[in-house]
């Protein structure tokens, strides 16, 4: 296997000859953007998207490392694929995203099965890397461009009435329970023009919303001083975009100016904000190398209704991190009381590879973990129930992103929730009226208003 510097020059267009391409995605936003951009390179040179790894000439597998046993997915699912590539030997497996960018040439020692291994930073040399892979060479490119500036464009085939904007890449906060500063590297901005430009060629194209993406966007710097507060603001102002949403923010980076620029242009700003807390003891996030205390987080969540009562929160929850006590877990259920979160993603601490709480000794036991991990989600649940209360009655406005079945229709209220409606496919782009007569935590119901 050959590990290659590889240069950006784009390889010839038939380079595919209609071929077919399948994608398989595991894990983040970033992760979906990332194989979007993937299969809008390789359309590029001829390569054609299909819906099943039968009909493929090119397999990738866009790994994802967050969870627990990520290369174990990436060693069943190639397992998979024997069969298909001893009936096809033209057939060709590689793997990207977070796994490739942590395993390197591990992954071909382990799995000789897959044909090249492309990291997260080496997104935009995959046509070369394909070039060379049809060619009979083995290809590992997984090498972090630290000193490169990041300026890529926003490439979506079919963009729809919603799509994503990566505004940042990596991460500088080493989180020492989270893999992404060595999966995808030191964190990097892109210019503040590119952005303005990516999301007028988006509205040209009939974007109504974007979501802008980062592992913490809110640190977001560009070269000419332009701050996240200040991005969203001019991209509120100086672009044709109908809605702006963001993901995922730091509760450290979350500034009062930032607050201020939201409750300005909530025209287009949505009032949905995803502030992971992690846990709700001081003494675990000081060990989780958070940077704030929970005094600290909940004066900003404060802050933030205080500004925007129409504010919605969610947040991510890890439950069992090692050393924590059933006292500290305690503090995580009695926030879940004080902040009303609509919305949690929780889930068990998992050792991460690299990681410095990997190498902690005081490891929760699994069925503590577990335990744990089922009185947050079954409290929750009772809490989100009793406070979508709210929205029953209520007009919301909703961007109608899709037709579903039986004469229905669905798009995103600005609150992020999925509302269903009787309506016709023609809607589809528009924000309408919407009275909400059924509502659950994540979806409502209701009837269009004339």
């Amino acid at each position: 296997m050959q590990t290659s510097g590889l240069t950006t020059t784009i390889s010839p267009t038939d380079i595919g000859q209609g071929d077919g391409v399948y994608i398989s995605t595991y894990g983040c936003q970033m992760n979906e953007n990332d194989s979007e951009r993937m299969m809008t390179l390789l359309e590029m040179m001829n390569f054609r998207p299909v819906t099943s790894p039968d009909q493929a000439s090119i397999i990738i597998i866009n790994s994802c490392s967050i969870r627990e046993k990520p290369v174990h997915k990436v060693h069943s699912e190639v397992g998979r694929y024997r069969k298909m590539k001893a009936l096809n030997p033209k057939l060709k497996i590689g793997v990207a995203g977070c796994v490739a960018s942590q395993e390197k040439d591990k992954l071909k020692r382990d799995i000789p099965l897959i044909d090249f291994v492309i990291g997260t930073d080496a997104i935009d040399k995959l046509p070369e890397v394909i070039a060379k892979v049809r060619q009979g060479e083995g290809i590992i490119s997984a090498r972090f461009e630290h000193s490169q500036p990041y300026h890529i464009e926003t490439m979506v085939r079919n963009p729809g009435v919603s799509t994503f904007v990566n505004i940042t890449k990596g991460c500088d906060n080493f989180c020492t329970f989270c893999v992404v500063p060595f999966t995808r590297g030191r964190e990097r901005s892109r210019p503040f023009k590119h952005l303005i430009d990516d999301v007028n060629k988006l509205v040209d194209r009939g974007v109504r919303e974007v979501t802008l993406l980062g592992q913490n966007v809110n640190s977001y710097t560009s070269d000419c001083g332009v701050n996240f507060a200040q991005l969203l603001k001019r991209l509120a102002r100086e672009t044709g975009i109908s809605r702006i949403r963001y993901t995922t923010s730091h509760p450290k980076d979350f500034t009062d100016e930032l607050i201020g620029v939201m409750a300005e242009n909530q025209d287009k700003i949505m009032e949905y904000i995803h502030l992971p807390v992690q846990s709700g003891n001081s003494e675990v996030l000081a060990r989780m190398n958070r940077g704030y205390t929970r005094e600290e987080y909940v004066a900003k969540a404060q802050a933030i209704f205080k500004a925007m009562p129409n504010a919605v929160l969610s947040t991510d929850l890890i439950t069992g991190f090692p050393g924590e006590t059933d006292a500290q877990f305690e503090d995580t259920m009695s926030l879940l009381e004080e902040v009303p979160y609509e919305n949690i993603f929780a889930f068990n601490y998992s050792p991460r590879p690299m990681t410095k709480a990997a190498k902690f000794t005081d490891q929760v036991p699994d069925l503590v973990k577990s335990a744990r991990l089922t009185r947050v989600l079954d409290r929750h649940r009772e809490i989100a129930f009793d406070l979508v209360k709210k929205y029953d009655g209520q007009v919301l406005k909703v961007l109608v992103e899709k037709a579903v079945d039986d004469g229905r229709i669905q798009g995103r209220s600005t609150q992020n929730k999925s509302v269903y409606i009787t309506g016709d496919a023609a809607l589809i782009g528009q924000i309408v009226d919407v009275r909400i007569n059924e509502s659950r935590p994540l979806t409502l119901k209701g009837d269009l208003l004339q």
